[in-house]
Protein backbone atom coordinates (compact mmCIF):
# COMPACT_ATOMS: atom_id res chain seq x y z
CA UNK A 1 0.00 0.00 0.00
CA UNK A 2 1.14 3.49 -0.85
CA UNK A 3 0.60 6.47 1.45
CA UNK A 4 0.92 10.09 0.39
CA UNK A 5 1.81 12.77 2.94
CA UNK A 6 0.62 16.17 1.72
CA UNK A 7 2.29 19.21 3.33
CA UNK A 8 1.24 22.80 2.51
CA UNK A 9 4.22 25.13 2.94
CA UNK A 10 4.01 28.85 3.71
CA UNK A 11 6.99 30.69 5.20
CA UNK A 12 8.40 27.46 6.65
CA UNK A 13 12.03 27.58 5.53
CA UNK A 14 13.32 26.88 9.04
CA UNK A 15 10.88 24.04 9.68
CA UNK A 16 11.35 21.94 6.56
CA UNK A 17 14.65 20.21 7.33
CA UNK A 18 13.64 19.25 10.92
CA UNK A 19 10.26 18.19 9.51
CA UNK A 20 11.86 15.90 6.94
CA UNK A 21 14.21 14.42 9.53
CA UNK A 22 11.24 13.75 11.81
CA UNK A 23 9.24 12.11 9.01
CA UNK A 24 12.26 10.13 7.86
CA UNK A 25 12.87 8.77 11.36
CA UNK A 26 9.27 7.99 12.26
CA UNK A 27 7.59 7.12 8.96
CA UNK A 28 9.99 6.32 6.16
CA UNK A 29 11.65 3.59 8.23
CA UNK A 30 8.30 1.78 8.26
CA UNK A 31 8.81 -0.45 5.23
CA UNK A 32 5.34 -1.99 5.44
CA UNK A 33 4.17 0.90 3.25
CA UNK A 34 5.41 2.76 0.21
CA UNK A 35 5.66 6.48 0.97
CA UNK A 36 5.56 9.70 -1.01
CA UNK A 37 5.88 13.20 0.43
CA UNK A 38 4.19 16.02 -1.49
CA UNK A 39 5.20 19.54 -0.52
CA UNK A 40 3.25 22.45 -2.01
CA UNK A 41 4.69 25.93 -1.67
CA UNK A 42 1.77 28.32 -1.20
CA UNK A 43 3.43 31.44 -2.56
CA UNK A 44 6.00 31.80 0.23
CA UNK A 45 8.24 34.85 -0.08
CA UNK A 46 11.08 33.30 1.94
CA UNK A 47 13.47 30.50 0.95
CA UNK A 48 10.98 27.68 1.51
CA UNK A 49 10.98 26.56 -2.12
CA UNK A 50 14.77 26.45 -2.29
CA UNK A 51 14.84 24.22 0.79
CA UNK A 52 12.15 22.04 -0.78
CA UNK A 53 14.30 21.66 -3.90
CA UNK A 54 17.29 20.52 -1.84
CA UNK A 55 15.18 17.96 0.01
CA UNK A 56 13.69 16.66 -3.24
CA UNK A 57 17.17 16.23 -4.69
CA UNK A 58 18.14 14.31 -1.55
CA UNK A 59 15.12 11.97 -1.49
CA UNK A 60 13.25 10.89 -4.63
CA UNK A 61 10.15 10.15 -2.58
CA UNK A 62 9.65 13.90 -2.20
CA UNK A 63 7.60 15.73 -4.85
CA UNK A 64 7.48 19.51 -4.79
CA UNK A 65 5.08 21.99 -6.36
CA UNK A 66 4.79 25.76 -6.19
CA UNK A 67 1.69 27.94 -6.53
CA UNK A 68 2.05 31.26 -8.36
CA UNK A 69 0.93 33.20 -5.27
CA UNK A 70 -0.57 32.69 -1.83
CA UNK A 71 -3.97 31.07 -2.43
CA UNK A 72 -4.36 29.67 1.10
CA UNK A 73 -3.63 26.31 2.69
CA UNK A 74 -6.79 24.67 1.36
CA UNK A 75 -5.83 25.41 -2.25
CA UNK A 76 -2.32 24.11 -1.57
CA UNK A 77 -3.73 20.93 -0.04
CA UNK A 78 -6.03 20.39 -3.03
CA UNK A 79 -3.02 20.75 -5.32
CA UNK A 80 -1.16 18.13 -3.30
CA UNK A 81 -4.14 15.76 -3.32
CA UNK A 82 -4.50 16.16 -7.09
CA UNK A 83 -0.86 15.14 -7.57
CA UNK A 84 -0.90 12.32 -5.02
CA UNK A 85 -0.74 8.70 -6.17
CA UNK A 86 -1.21 6.92 -2.84
CA UNK A 87 -4.07 4.66 -1.80
CA UNK A 88 -4.70 7.27 0.86
CA UNK A 89 -3.33 10.69 1.72
CA UNK A 90 -2.51 12.29 5.05
CA UNK A 91 -2.56 16.07 5.35
CA UNK A 92 0.11 17.32 7.73
CA UNK A 93 1.14 20.87 8.67
CA UNK A 94 4.75 21.96 8.24
CA UNK A 95 5.04 23.71 11.61
CA UNK A 96 5.90 20.60 13.70
CA UNK A 97 3.01 21.21 16.10
CA UNK A 98 1.50 17.74 15.82
CA UNK A 99 3.46 14.54 16.47
CA UNK A 100 4.35 12.75 13.24
CA UNK A 101 3.75 9.31 14.75
CA UNK A 102 -0.03 9.90 14.81
CA UNK A 103 0.06 9.25 11.06
CA UNK A 104 0.75 5.58 11.74
CA UNK A 105 -2.24 5.54 14.12
CA UNK A 106 -4.40 7.03 11.40
CA UNK A 107 -3.21 4.47 8.88
CA UNK A 108 -4.14 1.65 11.25
CA UNK A 109 -7.69 3.04 11.49
CA UNK A 110 -7.82 3.34 7.69
CA UNK A 111 -6.80 -0.32 7.35
CA UNK A 112 -9.89 -1.22 9.40
CA UNK A 113 -12.12 0.20 6.68
CA UNK A 114 -12.54 3.88 7.57
CA UNK A 115 -12.47 6.26 4.60
CA UNK A 116 -11.67 9.30 6.76
CA UNK A 117 -9.60 9.48 9.93
CA UNK A 118 -9.57 12.77 11.82
CA UNK A 119 -6.79 13.72 14.24
CA UNK A 120 -8.48 15.78 16.95
CA UNK A 121 -6.77 18.03 19.46
CA UNK A 122 -7.15 16.67 22.98
CA UNK A 123 -5.19 19.62 24.36
CA UNK A 124 -3.50 22.71 22.90
CA UNK A 125 -0.20 24.16 24.13
CA UNK A 126 -0.84 27.50 22.42
CA UNK A 127 -1.63 31.15 23.04
CA UNK A 128 -4.98 31.68 24.76
CA UNK A 129 -6.18 34.13 22.12
CA UNK A 130 -5.57 31.59 19.40
CA UNK A 131 -7.41 28.91 21.37
CA UNK A 132 -10.29 31.32 22.02
CA UNK A 133 -10.73 32.13 18.33
CA UNK A 134 -10.52 28.47 17.34
CA UNK A 135 -13.17 27.49 19.90
CA UNK A 136 -15.43 30.36 18.77
CA UNK A 137 -15.04 29.40 15.11
CA UNK A 138 -15.81 25.74 15.63
CA UNK A 139 -18.77 26.58 17.86
CA UNK A 140 -20.21 28.78 15.09
CA UNK A 141 -19.66 26.04 12.53
CA UNK A 142 -21.33 23.42 14.73
CA UNK A 143 -24.34 25.63 15.48
CA UNK A 144 -24.91 27.17 12.06
CA UNK A 145 -23.43 24.93 9.40
CA UNK A 146 -21.99 21.50 10.22
CA UNK A 147 -23.29 19.77 13.38
CA UNK A 148 -20.80 16.94 12.79
CA UNK A 149 -17.80 19.25 13.19
CA UNK A 150 -15.73 18.05 16.21
CA UNK A 151 -15.73 20.52 19.10
CA UNK A 152 -12.05 21.32 18.74
CA UNK A 153 -12.03 21.05 14.96
CA UNK A 154 -9.24 19.40 13.01
CA UNK A 155 -6.40 20.28 10.63
CA UNK A 156 -4.71 16.89 10.30
CA UNK A 157 -6.59 14.06 8.64
CA UNK A 158 -6.33 10.98 6.47
CA UNK A 159 -8.60 10.43 3.46
CA UNK A 160 -8.61 7.48 1.10
CA UNK A 161 -8.73 7.55 -2.68
CA UNK A 162 -12.55 7.60 -2.82
CA UNK A 163 -12.69 10.77 -0.75
CA UNK A 164 -9.86 12.38 -2.71
CA UNK A 165 -11.74 11.82 -5.95
CA UNK A 166 -14.90 13.38 -4.50
CA UNK A 167 -13.04 16.48 -3.28
CA UNK A 168 -11.37 16.95 -6.64
CA UNK A 169 -14.71 16.51 -8.44
CA UNK A 170 -16.35 19.17 -6.24
CA UNK A 171 -13.72 21.67 -7.45
CA UNK A 172 -14.65 24.23 -4.78
CA UNK A 173 -12.23 27.16 -4.81
CA UNK A 174 -13.65 29.21 -1.93
CA UNK A 175 -14.74 26.70 0.64
CA UNK A 176 -13.40 25.05 3.78
CA UNK A 177 -11.85 21.73 2.82
CA UNK A 178 -12.48 20.30 6.28
CA UNK A 179 -16.16 21.13 5.84
CA UNK A 180 -16.26 19.35 2.49
CA UNK A 181 -14.79 16.23 4.08
CA UNK A 182 -17.48 16.17 6.78
CA UNK A 183 -20.22 17.04 4.28
CA UNK A 184 -19.24 14.15 1.98
CA UNK A 185 -20.44 11.70 4.64
CA UNK A 186 -17.84 8.92 4.38
CA UNK A 187 -17.19 6.47 7.21
CA UNK A 188 -15.09 8.36 9.74
CA UNK A 189 -12.87 7.50 12.70
CA UNK A 190 -11.11 9.78 15.19
CA UNK A 191 -7.84 9.74 17.06
CA UNK A 192 -6.58 12.27 19.62
CA UNK A 193 -3.31 14.13 20.20
CA UNK A 194 -1.90 17.14 22.02
CA UNK A 195 -1.08 20.08 19.77
CA UNK A 196 2.32 21.49 20.69
CA UNK A 197 3.31 25.14 20.91
CA UNK A 198 5.13 26.45 17.86
CA UNK A 199 8.89 26.46 18.46
CA UNK A 200 10.25 27.62 15.09
CA UNK A 201 9.03 30.62 13.10
CA UNK A 202 5.77 32.49 13.64
CA UNK A 203 2.22 31.79 12.58
CA UNK A 204 1.00 33.47 9.37
CA UNK A 205 -2.61 32.78 10.30
CA UNK A 206 -3.71 36.44 10.23
CA UNK A 207 -7.02 37.91 11.36
CA UNK A 208 -7.97 38.56 7.72
CA UNK A 209 -7.48 34.89 6.85
CA UNK A 210 -9.45 33.82 9.91
CA UNK A 211 -12.39 36.02 8.94
CA UNK A 212 -12.27 34.72 5.37
CA UNK A 213 -12.36 31.14 6.65
CA UNK A 214 -15.45 31.93 8.75
CA UNK A 215 -17.20 33.52 5.75
CA UNK A 216 -16.26 30.69 3.38
CA UNK A 217 -17.55 28.10 5.81
CA UNK A 218 -20.84 29.84 6.57
CA UNK A 219 -21.59 30.70 2.93
CA UNK A 220 -20.71 27.19 1.73
CA UNK A 221 -22.42 25.02 4.33
CA UNK A 222 -25.10 27.17 5.97
CA UNK A 223 -28.38 28.76 4.89
CA UNK A 224 -27.84 31.52 7.47
CA UNK A 225 -26.65 34.19 4.96
CA UNK A 226 -29.72 33.60 2.77
CA UNK A 227 -31.99 33.79 5.81
CA UNK A 228 -30.36 37.05 6.94
CA UNK A 229 -30.79 38.64 3.51
CA UNK A 230 -34.41 37.47 3.39
CA UNK A 231 -35.13 38.89 6.85
CA UNK A 232 -33.52 42.22 5.94
CA UNK A 233 -35.71 42.37 2.82
CA UNK A 234 -38.87 41.58 4.82
CA UNK A 235 -38.16 44.20 7.51
CA UNK A 236 -37.26 46.75 4.85
CA UNK A 237 -40.54 46.12 3.01
CA UNK A 238 -42.59 46.34 6.22
CA UNK A 239 -40.82 49.56 7.16
CA UNK A 240 -41.50 51.16 3.79
CA UNK A 241 -45.13 50.02 3.94
CA UNK A 242 -45.54 51.58 7.39
CA UNK A 243 -43.94 54.79 6.21
CA UNK A 244 -46.25 54.89 3.16
CA UNK A 245 -49.29 54.53 5.44
CA UNK A 246 -48.03 57.40 7.62
CA UNK A 247 -47.49 59.60 4.56
CA UNK A 248 -51.03 58.84 3.38
CA UNK A 249 -52.41 59.79 6.80
CA UNK A 250 -50.40 63.03 6.71
CA UNK A 251 -51.87 63.81 3.28
CA UNK A 252 -55.43 63.13 4.39
CA UNK A 253 -54.83 65.26 7.48
CA UNK A 254 -53.69 68.13 5.32
CA UNK A 255 -50.12 68.12 6.59
CA UNK A 256 -48.73 67.61 3.07
CA UNK A 257 -49.67 70.42 0.70
CA UNK A 258 -47.64 69.51 -2.43
CA UNK A 259 -49.97 68.01 -5.02
CA UNK A 260 -48.99 64.57 -6.40
CA UNK A 261 -46.05 64.06 -4.04
CA UNK A 262 -47.87 61.53 -1.81
CA UNK A 263 -48.93 59.29 -4.70
CA UNK A 264 -45.45 59.37 -6.22
CA UNK A 265 -43.81 58.54 -2.87
CA UNK A 266 -46.12 55.61 -2.09
CA UNK A 267 -45.75 54.18 -5.59
CA UNK A 268 -41.93 54.48 -5.66
CA UNK A 269 -41.35 53.08 -2.16
CA UNK A 270 -43.50 49.98 -2.65
CA UNK A 271 -42.45 49.38 -6.25
CA UNK A 272 -38.75 49.54 -5.37
CA UNK A 273 -39.06 47.04 -2.51
CA UNK A 274 -41.17 44.68 -4.56
CA UNK A 275 -38.62 44.46 -7.34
Amino acid sequence: MKISVVIPVYFNEDNLVPLYEDISRKLLTCTEFEWEIIMVNDGSQDNSYEVMQKLAAQDKRIKIYGLSRNFGSHAAILCGLAESTGDCAVVKAADLQEPTEIILEMVESWKKGFNVVLALRKEREEDRRQILFANLYYTLVRKMALPTMPRGGFDVYLIDRKVINVLLALDEQNSALTGQILWSGFRTDKIYYTRRAREVGKSRWTLKKKIRLVMDTLFSFSSLPIKLVSMIGIFSFLGSLLWAVLVFIFKVSGLIEVSGWTTLFIFNSNFAHRF
